[in-house]
């Protein structure tokens, strides 16, 4: 999950919070162990966090967020710890989200918006998260893949012939500031932006501006510099981190190394789109 913020500053809700699968509609599946890996292997079952009715956010128009449980990368902003085990999840039918994002079908038209596939990291769940993209386009409803590109590879083409949008987050312009980050290599999601705009496939690029952490103008200047290389991107955001994660940190048992890290200051949020622009992108 790339956004830093928290569920009530996501967009204008419509009446309808965040919903945790299983307190708020969806229904939990019971069946025996073979049963379920072969289901999750065809993307009939999968490990549901989450999913949140909002606008303004995760693409354009009104959209039917659906966050996904489990992520490889160990982002040390996190604000959504929970949501990196696929355990923490709850068993949700593809047909049961897509049943649910068809009684939205005409409000999400209406508004130009659809469904977004976000997580934790979707691309854990490909055979899922191509079901969901698949039944979104059957219904000619606007799709996005909200995810580090990590795993990228697990993307196939008949999954990028279903999505209209990529939310794609360079957490780092430089490798090791990267793998500080998130523990993980930068290289892999160069190169799924690499393979979306090869592909035509419309980005929008979201960069964690956190202080003592990403906010080296060397680190800022190498994204940009990363973002031009593989072929741009229709928008950057940039996205101030926040302490509103810190609690759930503590709650899982997990240590916390942000603690004394405070929000960036307006005029350097602003500096960081200016070096963006600076490249020729468009930042927000």
């Amino acid at each position: 999950m790339t956004s830093t913020l928290p569920s009530t500053d996501r967009g204008v809700s419509l009446g309808l919070p965040r919903a945790h699968a299983g307190t708020a509609g969806l229904s939990e599946i019971d069946v025996d162990h073979s049963t379920r890996l072969a289901s999750i292997r065809s993307g009939e079952l999968g490990s549901v966090h989450s999913w949140e009715l909002v606008t303004a956010v995760d693409g354009p128009g009104t959209r039917m967020t659906v966050f996904l449980a489990g992520c490889p990368l160990r982002c040390l902003y996190c604000h959504n710890p929970d949501t990196m085990e696929m355990r923490r999840g709850t068993d949700v039918s593809a047909d049961e989200i897509l049943g649910r994002l068809a009684r939205y079908r005409t409000v999400l038209t209406a508004t130009g918006g659809g469904l977004t596939v976000s997580g934790g990291e979707p691309l854990m769940q490909p055979a899922f998260t191509a079901r969901l993209l698949r039944g979104a386009k059957a219904m000619d409803l606007h799709t996005a893949l909200d995810t580090s590109g990590f795993l990228g590879r697990h993307c196939t083409d008949a999954m990028l012939d279903n999505l209209d949008l990529v939310l794609l987050d360079v957490k780092s312009g430089l490798p090791d500031t990267y793998r500080r980050a998130t523990g993980r290599d930068l290289e892999p999601t160069l190169d799924f932006g690499r393979r979306l705009n090869d592909r035509g496939i419309e980005i929008w690029v979201r960069f964690v501006l956190v202080p003592g952490l990403t906010d080296a103008p060397e680190n800022v200047a190498a994204a940009a510099d990363q973002i031009v290389a593989f072929g741009g991107a229709a928008r950057v955001e940039v996205l101030p981190f926040h302490q509103m994660g810190r609690d759930k940190w503590a709650e899982l048992g997990m240590e916390y190394q942000l603690e004394e890290t405070a929000a960036p200051s307006l005029e350097l949020v602003e500096d960081v789109r200016e070096t963006f622009r600076s490249r020729g992108l468009t930042a927000f």
